[in-house]
């Protein structure tokens, strides 16, 4: 005999949506990112969201998110995430062109950071020096240089 001979379709309903939703929703994380040390005219934040070392390696973010700096200060929330290893990069558009710029040496004119505040050498750090442990509803602050 089926199971839904005994429960009505109401109930089925709810039931597989519960064990469908929760898992993911009681796992799911909200990573909350300030940034500061931007620049203390208004500009745009760009903050890019990695999950592992080569999508990282490739610039390709698994989320991205901008939000207005006031007074070198700029604030947004990465929702949802799954527990695991992220890193962060962050730029400040200071003249509002959408992209981080550099001078003829390919070195940034811009203010930018990443995660752990990590520093590369001559080049943007190695995703596990900027990775950061989500577990949980997390902060962090990158400071921007």
């Amino acid at each position: 005999m089926q199971l839904t001979a005994f429960l009505s379709r109401p109930v089925v309903h709810a039931l597989c949506t519960t064990a469908i939703l929760a898992p993911a929703g009681a796992l799911a994380a909200d990573l909350s990112v300030s940034v500061t040390d931007g620049p203390t005219a208004e500009a745009t934040l760009y903050v890019a969201l990695y999950s592992d070392a080569a999508s990282y390696a490739d610039s390709k973010a698994m989320a991205s998110q901008k939000a207005p700096m006031h007074d070198g200060q700029g604030h947004l929330v990465f929702a949802g995430l799954a527990p695991g290893r992220y890193a962060l990069r962050a730029f400040a558009d200071e003249n509002g062109n959408g992209k981080l710029d550099t001078n003829l040496m390919r070195m940034p004119i811009e203010r930018y950071g990443f995660s752990n505040d990590a520093r590369g050498n001559r080049a943007a750090p190695d995703f596990e020096a900027a990775a950061i442990r989500v577990d949980g509803d997390q902060q962090t602050v990158i400071h921007l240089r």
